[in-house]
């Protein structure tokens, strides 16, 4: 192995710890009551932000917007994120993530549980990642008490 093949190495893992490290911080942004414009800066300027049930948004601002309304809309949330799978080729890159979620609903006070896949993209501008697209696919949203099992979709 040449040295430059160590440095390509090298660098590879340190962008995939960066892009972790770019998902946990949007995770936790988003569990400290949805704060829209540290997550917005998260996102490319032409970012796409899709979630089944949720909305798809397009556009650093509409995602801005988004995170606004769902601060209101979620008084508590935890997002785990699992099962990453993330691929590097230069400067850009795509992750796969399992991600469970309870969350405490604001309109009604209902503990929901809410399960999916995100996939995502993720390119590097002046050396720091950022998401390209987000799409998240739903596995169950369901409330606390009655589990997936009996009503896997609210």
């Amino acid at each position: 192995m040449t040295t430059k093949d160590l440095e390509a190495r090298i660098q590879a893992l340190e962008d995939i710890e960066a892009i972790r490290n770019l998902k946990a911080d949007y995770s936790a942004l988003s569990d400290d009551n949805y704060r829209a414009d540290p997550i917005a800066e998260m996102f490319t300027e032409d970012a796409v932000w899709d979630s089944e049930g949720s909305g798809h948004f397009e556009g650093r601002e509409a995602i801005r917007e988004y995170f606004k309304v769902a601060g209101k809309a979620i008084t508590f949330v935890v997002h785990y994120n699992t099962n990453s799978h993330i691929e590097v080729n230069g400067d850009t890159a795509w992750g796969r993530w399992l991600s469970l979620i309870p969350c405490t609903m604001a309109k009604d006070g209902n503990a929901v549980w809410m399960a999916g896949i995100d996939n995502e993209e993720y390119v590097r501008i002046n050396g720091q990642w950022k998401f390209k697209s987000k799409i998240s696919k739903r596995l169950f949203r369901t409330p606390f008490d009655e589990g997936w099992a009996k009503k896997r979709f609210t």
